[in-house]
Protein backbone atom coordinates (compact mmCIF):
# COMPACT_ATOMS: atom_id res chain seq x y z
CA UNK A 1 0.00 0.00 0.00
CA UNK A 2 1.18 3.70 -0.53
CA UNK A 3 2.13 5.28 2.73
CA UNK A 4 1.86 9.32 2.74
CA UNK A 5 3.59 11.20 5.51
CA UNK A 6 3.37 15.15 5.48
CA UNK A 7 6.78 16.59 4.62
CA UNK A 8 6.92 18.88 6.90
CA UNK A 9 7.61 16.37 9.27
CA UNK A 10 8.99 13.57 6.98
CA UNK A 11 9.82 9.75 8.16
CA UNK A 12 13.07 10.96 10.06
CA UNK A 13 16.66 12.45 9.94
CA UNK A 14 18.58 10.16 7.45
CA UNK A 15 15.40 8.91 5.45
CA UNK A 16 14.46 9.28 2.02
CA UNK A 17 11.34 8.64 0.11
CA UNK A 18 11.28 7.74 -4.05
CA UNK A 19 8.44 10.48 -4.53
CA UNK A 20 6.43 13.20 -3.40
CA UNK A 21 2.98 14.51 -3.93
CA UNK A 22 1.93 17.98 -4.26
CA UNK A 23 -1.11 20.21 -4.74
CA UNK A 24 -1.81 21.34 -8.17
CA UNK A 25 -1.22 25.39 -6.81
CA UNK A 26 1.80 24.46 -5.52
CA UNK A 27 3.38 22.54 -8.75
CA UNK A 28 1.93 25.90 -10.54
CA UNK A 29 4.20 28.47 -8.20
CA UNK A 30 7.43 26.08 -8.57
CA UNK A 31 6.93 26.02 -12.95
CA UNK A 32 5.43 22.47 -12.60
CA UNK A 33 2.31 23.55 -14.21
CA UNK A 34 3.34 21.59 -17.90
CA UNK A 35 4.34 18.44 -15.62
CA UNK A 36 0.50 18.21 -14.96
CA UNK A 37 -1.91 15.94 -16.34
CA UNK A 38 -4.44 17.58 -18.80
CA UNK A 39 -7.53 15.60 -18.39
CA UNK A 40 -6.84 16.75 -14.32
CA UNK A 41 -5.30 19.95 -14.46
CA UNK A 42 -6.37 20.95 -10.33
CA UNK A 43 -5.52 17.33 -9.52
CA UNK A 44 -2.75 16.71 -6.94
CA UNK A 45 1.10 16.30 -8.64
CA UNK A 46 2.71 13.09 -8.22
CA UNK A 47 6.37 13.92 -8.60
CA UNK A 48 9.96 11.78 -9.00
CA UNK A 49 13.64 13.29 -8.71
CA UNK A 50 17.06 12.27 -10.40
CA UNK A 51 17.49 11.18 -6.66
CA UNK A 52 15.37 10.04 -4.02
CA UNK A 53 13.71 13.19 -2.01
CA UNK A 54 15.65 13.37 1.61
CA UNK A 55 13.80 15.88 3.95
CA UNK A 56 15.80 18.38 3.46
CA UNK A 57 14.31 19.07 -0.37
CA UNK A 58 11.05 17.74 0.67
CA UNK A 59 10.95 20.81 2.86
CA UNK A 60 11.97 23.50 0.45
CA UNK A 61 9.13 22.22 -2.12
CA UNK A 62 6.41 22.29 0.45
CA UNK A 63 7.45 25.37 2.46
CA UNK A 64 7.44 28.70 -0.18
CA UNK A 65 9.29 30.11 2.93
CA UNK A 66 12.37 28.63 1.42
CA UNK A 67 11.96 29.30 -1.90
CA UNK A 68 14.55 31.93 -2.07
CA UNK A 69 17.08 29.79 0.12
CA UNK A 70 16.42 26.78 -2.80
CA UNK A 71 15.60 28.42 -5.80
CA UNK A 72 16.91 25.53 -8.23
CA UNK A 73 15.19 22.12 -6.86
CA UNK A 74 14.80 19.98 -10.79
CA UNK A 75 14.08 18.75 -12.37
CA UNK A 76 11.50 16.58 -11.76
CA UNK A 77 9.15 14.21 -13.63
CA UNK A 78 5.76 14.07 -13.09
CA UNK A 79 4.13 10.52 -12.88
CA UNK A 80 0.54 9.18 -13.19
CA UNK A 81 -1.39 9.00 -10.71
CA UNK A 82 -3.41 5.68 -10.14
CA UNK A 83 -5.49 6.57 -7.42
CA UNK A 84 -6.48 10.41 -8.25
CA UNK A 85 -9.32 10.34 -5.49
CA UNK A 86 -7.14 8.96 -2.82
CA UNK A 87 -4.41 11.67 -4.05
CA UNK A 88 -7.27 14.77 -3.56
CA UNK A 89 -7.89 13.37 -0.31
CA UNK A 90 -4.67 13.53 0.98
CA UNK A 91 -4.77 17.13 -0.01
CA UNK A 92 -7.94 17.58 2.30
CA UNK A 93 -6.66 15.93 5.26
CA UNK A 94 -3.63 17.75 5.00
CA UNK A 95 -5.68 21.22 5.21
CA UNK A 96 -7.37 19.94 7.89
CA UNK A 97 -4.55 18.63 9.74
CA UNK A 98 -3.25 22.48 9.14
CA UNK A 99 -0.07 21.35 7.57
CA UNK A 100 1.19 21.94 4.17
CA UNK A 101 -0.21 19.94 1.56
CA UNK A 102 2.84 18.00 0.46
CA UNK A 103 3.91 14.33 1.37
CA UNK A 104 6.61 12.62 1.00
CA UNK A 105 5.04 8.82 -0.74
CA UNK A 106 6.98 5.74 -0.18
CA UNK A 107 5.11 2.08 -0.07
CA UNK A 108 4.47 0.18 2.91
CA UNK A 109 4.15 -3.05 3.91
CA UNK A 110 0.05 -3.81 5.21
CA UNK A 111 -0.18 -3.35 8.77
CA UNK A 112 2.34 -0.52 9.36
CA UNK A 113 -0.16 2.49 8.61
CA UNK A 114 -3.79 3.25 9.32
CA UNK A 115 -5.36 3.09 6.19
CA UNK A 116 -8.00 5.89 5.39
CA UNK A 117 -9.94 6.30 1.91
CA UNK A 118 -11.61 8.64 0.00
CA UNK A 119 -14.85 7.56 1.11
CA UNK A 120 -13.82 7.25 4.81
CA UNK A 121 -12.99 11.03 4.66
CA UNK A 122 -16.76 11.82 2.75
CA UNK A 123 -18.16 10.59 6.20
CA UNK A 124 -16.47 11.91 8.33
CA UNK A 125 -17.42 15.30 6.44
CA UNK A 126 -20.86 14.24 6.20
CA UNK A 127 -22.55 17.65 8.12
CA UNK A 128 -25.60 14.72 9.11
CA UNK A 129 -23.07 13.96 12.24
CA UNK A 130 -22.76 17.05 13.94
CA UNK A 131 -25.62 17.30 16.96
CA UNK A 132 -26.73 20.00 19.20
CA UNK A 133 -24.31 19.32 22.35
CA UNK A 134 -25.60 22.12 24.63
CA UNK A 135 -27.02 25.30 25.38
CA UNK A 136 -27.14 28.15 27.83
CA UNK A 137 -28.43 31.52 28.97
CA UNK A 138 -25.35 34.07 27.75
CA UNK A 139 -26.15 37.77 28.55
CA UNK A 140 -23.11 39.73 26.39
CA UNK A 141 -22.21 43.00 25.77
CA UNK A 142 -24.55 43.73 22.97
CA UNK A 143 -27.58 42.03 24.16
CA UNK A 144 -28.47 40.95 27.25
CA UNK A 145 -31.22 38.62 25.96
CA UNK A 146 -28.38 36.14 24.48
CA UNK A 147 -28.40 32.26 24.05
CA UNK A 148 -25.44 30.04 23.36
CA UNK A 149 -25.58 26.97 21.50
CA UNK A 150 -22.70 24.52 20.71
CA UNK A 151 -22.31 22.25 18.36
CA UNK A 152 -20.09 18.70 17.83
CA UNK A 153 -19.71 15.69 16.36
CA UNK A 154 -18.25 12.73 17.81
CA UNK A 155 -15.33 13.04 15.48
CA UNK A 156 -14.19 16.16 15.21
CA UNK A 157 -12.78 18.25 18.12
CA UNK A 158 -14.13 21.66 16.64
CA UNK A 159 -16.94 22.42 18.56
CA UNK A 160 -19.25 25.22 16.47
CA UNK A 161 -21.23 27.20 18.39
CA UNK A 162 -24.27 29.46 17.75
CA UNK A 163 -25.14 32.55 19.52
CA UNK A 164 -28.83 33.10 19.23
CA UNK A 165 -29.67 37.28 19.99
CA UNK A 166 -33.29 38.25 21.08
CA UNK A 167 -36.37 36.06 21.49
CA UNK A 168 -36.44 33.10 18.82
CA UNK A 169 -39.53 33.45 16.97
CA UNK A 170 -40.94 31.75 13.75
CA UNK A 171 -42.70 33.83 12.13
CA UNK A 172 -39.78 36.61 11.23
CA UNK A 173 -36.46 35.41 9.50
CA UNK A 174 -33.63 35.75 11.64
CA UNK A 175 -30.42 38.48 10.58
CA UNK A 176 -27.71 35.66 10.84
CA UNK A 177 -24.34 35.98 10.43
CA UNK A 178 -21.38 33.11 9.32
CA UNK A 179 -18.46 34.04 11.22
CA UNK A 180 -15.38 31.50 10.77
CA UNK A 181 -13.28 32.25 12.91
CA UNK A 182 -10.28 34.37 13.61
CA UNK A 183 -8.03 34.65 16.53
CA UNK A 184 -5.87 37.37 15.33
CA UNK A 185 -8.28 39.52 14.67
CA UNK A 186 -11.47 38.42 17.24
CA UNK A 187 -8.99 38.17 19.82
CA UNK A 188 -5.69 40.01 19.75
CA UNK A 189 -7.42 42.82 17.14
CA UNK A 190 -5.23 42.14 14.11
CA UNK A 191 -5.17 45.30 11.86
CA UNK A 192 -4.52 43.22 8.99
CA UNK A 193 -8.81 41.96 8.18
CA UNK A 194 -11.67 43.15 9.03
CA UNK A 195 -12.87 40.07 10.93
CA UNK A 196 -12.65 41.59 14.63
CA UNK A 197 -15.07 44.77 13.84
CA UNK A 198 -16.98 42.19 11.66
CA UNK A 199 -17.98 40.31 14.58
CA UNK A 200 -18.69 43.17 16.60
CA UNK A 201 -21.02 44.98 13.88
CA UNK A 202 -23.13 41.87 13.59
CA UNK A 203 -23.91 41.44 16.99
CA UNK A 204 -25.01 45.09 17.47
CA UNK A 205 -26.84 45.01 14.25
CA UNK A 206 -28.50 41.74 15.91
CA UNK A 207 -29.04 43.75 19.21
CA UNK A 208 -30.72 46.10 16.97
CA UNK A 209 -33.11 44.15 15.20
CA UNK A 210 -33.93 42.13 18.63
CA UNK A 211 -35.01 46.03 19.80
CA UNK A 212 -37.31 45.97 17.29
CA UNK A 213 -38.99 42.50 17.65
CA UNK A 214 -36.78 40.89 15.46
CA UNK A 215 -33.88 38.16 16.06
CA UNK A 216 -30.58 37.16 15.06
CA UNK A 217 -27.78 34.00 15.15
CA UNK A 218 -24.42 34.19 14.82
CA UNK A 219 -22.83 31.35 13.27
CA UNK A 220 -19.11 30.90 14.73
CA UNK A 221 -17.74 28.32 12.70
CA UNK A 222 -14.26 26.98 13.77
CA UNK A 223 -12.64 26.96 10.49
CA UNK A 224 -9.34 29.59 10.81
CA UNK A 225 -8.12 31.38 7.85
CA UNK A 226 -10.79 30.31 5.76
CA UNK A 227 -10.25 26.74 6.46
CA UNK A 228 -6.94 26.65 6.09
CA UNK A 229 -5.84 26.64 9.93
CA UNK A 230 -3.85 29.16 11.87
CA UNK A 231 -0.13 28.11 11.71
CA UNK A 232 -1.25 28.45 7.14
CA UNK A 233 -2.64 31.59 7.68
CA UNK A 234 0.58 32.96 9.23
CA UNK A 235 2.47 31.22 6.80
CA UNK A 236 0.06 33.09 4.66
CA UNK A 237 0.85 36.58 6.49
CA UNK A 238 4.40 35.80 6.07
CA UNK A 239 4.21 36.05 2.22
CA UNK A 240 1.66 38.92 2.26
CA UNK A 241 4.45 40.61 3.93
CA UNK A 242 7.04 39.62 1.22
CA UNK A 243 4.63 41.62 -1.28
CA UNK A 244 1.75 38.08 -2.23
CA UNK A 245 -1.93 39.35 -1.98
CA UNK A 246 -4.13 36.75 -0.14
CA UNK A 247 -4.81 34.62 -2.85
CA UNK A 248 -1.35 34.60 -4.34
CA UNK A 249 -0.22 33.59 -0.90
CA UNK A 250 -2.22 30.85 -0.20
CA UNK A 251 -2.06 29.49 -3.89
CA UNK A 252 1.80 29.73 -3.27
CA UNK A 253 1.24 27.52 -0.01
CA UNK A 254 -0.58 25.28 -2.14
CA UNK A 255 -3.98 25.64 -0.47
CA UNK A 256 -6.85 26.80 -1.89
CA UNK A 257 -8.12 30.63 -1.56
CA UNK A 258 -11.62 29.05 -0.30
CA UNK A 259 -11.56 25.93 1.95
CA UNK A 260 -14.39 26.49 4.35
CA UNK A 261 -17.45 24.37 4.72
CA UNK A 262 -20.99 25.80 4.56
CA UNK A 263 -22.82 22.61 4.84
CA UNK A 264 -21.63 22.90 8.65
CA UNK A 265 -23.45 26.48 8.77
CA UNK A 266 -26.43 24.73 6.92
CA UNK A 267 -26.64 22.04 9.47
CA UNK A 268 -26.86 24.32 12.48
CA UNK A 269 -29.47 26.37 11.23
CA UNK A 270 -31.02 23.28 10.82
CA UNK A 271 -30.84 22.27 14.45
CA UNK A 272 -32.08 25.47 15.68
CA UNK A 273 -35.25 25.20 13.67
CA UNK A 274 -34.45 27.77 11.15
CA UNK A 275 -35.07 27.67 7.05
CA UNK A 276 -35.07 31.03 6.18
CA UNK A 277 -32.63 33.54 6.89
CA UNK A 278 -31.08 37.14 6.28
CA UNK A 279 -27.69 37.44 5.43
CA UNK A 280 -25.41 39.41 6.56
CA UNK A 281 -21.93 39.47 4.10
CA UNK A 282 -20.64 40.72 1.60
CA UNK A 283 -19.92 37.81 -0.55
CA UNK A 284 -22.52 36.47 -2.80
CA UNK A 285 -21.08 32.89 -3.02
CA UNK A 286 -21.96 32.52 0.66
CA UNK A 287 -25.43 33.68 -0.82
CA UNK A 288 -25.51 30.47 -3.00
CA UNK A 289 -24.03 28.03 -0.91
CA UNK A 290 -26.32 28.04 1.71
CA UNK A 291 -29.05 27.69 -1.30
CA UNK A 292 -27.84 24.95 -2.58
CA UNK A 293 -27.66 23.46 0.83
CA UNK A 294 -32.16 24.41 0.97
CA UNK A 295 -31.72 27.34 3.16
CA UNK A 296 -33.44 29.93 1.81
CA UNK A 297 -31.93 33.44 1.90
CA UNK A 298 -34.78 35.81 1.90
CA UNK A 299 -32.29 39.09 1.87
CA UNK A 300 -28.64 39.73 1.55
CA UNK A 301 -27.59 42.16 4.15
CA UNK A 302 -24.45 44.57 3.11
CA UNK A 303 -22.34 44.26 5.76
CA UNK A 304 -19.07 46.44 4.93
CA UNK A 305 -16.97 48.49 7.48
CA UNK A 306 -14.72 51.11 6.26
CA UNK A 307 -10.82 49.71 5.60
CA UNK A 308 -7.82 50.95 7.80
CA UNK A 309 -4.04 51.12 6.13
CA UNK A 310 -3.00 47.87 6.63
CA UNK A 311 -6.06 46.15 5.77
CA UNK A 312 -6.88 48.06 2.48
CA UNK A 313 -4.74 46.53 0.22
CA UNK A 314 -6.46 42.36 1.99
CA UNK A 315 -10.52 44.23 1.35
CA UNK A 316 -9.64 45.25 -2.03
CA UNK A 317 -8.39 41.39 -3.23
CA UNK A 318 -11.93 40.70 -1.55
CA UNK A 319 -13.56 42.67 -4.12
CA UNK A 320 -11.16 42.16 -6.99
CA UNK A 321 -10.31 38.62 -7.10
CA UNK A 322 -12.92 36.84 -4.86
CA UNK A 323 -16.73 38.37 -5.89
CA UNK A 324 -17.06 40.47 -2.68
CA UNK A 325 -19.69 43.12 -3.36
CA UNK A 326 -17.61 46.42 -1.51
CA UNK A 327 -17.89 49.63 -3.10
Amino acid sequence: MLRLLPAETGFGPGTTAPRMLISAARAATLKLANQREAAQPDAPVLIRAAEPFDLELARALADPALDLMYPMKGPFLAEHIEHGEAARAAMELARLAGVLPAFLVDFAPMGEVQSVSASDLAEWRDPVRLKLASRARLPVAACEQAEIVAFRSADDLREHVALVIGEQRGDRAPLVRLHSECLTGDILGSLKCDCGPQLDAALRAMADESAKGGWGVLLYLRQEGRGIGLINKLRAYRLQDQGFDTVDANNRLGLPTEARDFPVATRMLELLGVSAIRLMTNNPAKVAALEAEGVEVTQRVAHQLPPNPHNARYLDTKRDRTGHILT
